[in-house]
């Protein structure tokens, strides 16, 4: 078996997420692997802005909503020692931004929750088996 080098968890922020990205980091720890972290925004209206932007972590925007969910972001990678060149939010449909983000940094697993209230929650049925199609590396669903 090949060692995983890059690990790409995507999460919301729920507990379940918090969760999924903690063993996430366990198994990352385990295979000395640096672990990436995914947060695919589809809850917040962006009029104009086209799927797939990359939201900067690092500038300061207008928008109430778009800072509280980059503010939870950060804070989580910071708990989790998440390096900040391996922080992601991405505008767009989660299981595309997700396969399209692991292809793009070289991701050898994807980790997931099974199920979710929010965010990720959209995962369960289509999104899930498109991760699991269209991904070009593993992918490793938790069961929450």
């Amino acid at each position: 078996m090949n060692q995983y080098q890059n690990i790409l968890v995507a999460i919301d922020f729920s507990d379940e997420g918090l969760h999924v990205a903690r063993k996430a980091q366990a198994l990352a720890q385990m295979f000395q692997a640096s672990l990436h972290v995914i947060h695919v925004l589809d809850n917040i209206p962006m009029p104009g802005m086209p799927y797939g932007t990359i939201i900067s972590l690092a500038e300061t925007t207008a928008d109430a909503l778009l800072e509280a969910e980059k503010n939870k972001l950060i804070q989580i990678c910071e708990q989790l020692d998440i390096a900040p060149d391996r922080r992601w939010m991405v505008w767009g449909e989660t299981q595309q931004e997700i396969t399209e983000l692991a292809t793009a940094q070289h991701i050898d697993l994807i980790i997931v929750g099974s199920h979710g209230r929010h965010g990720l929650g959209v995962l369960v049925g289509s999104t899930a088996k498109g991760i699991l199609y269209h991904a070009h590396c593993d992918v490793l669903s938790i069961h929450l």
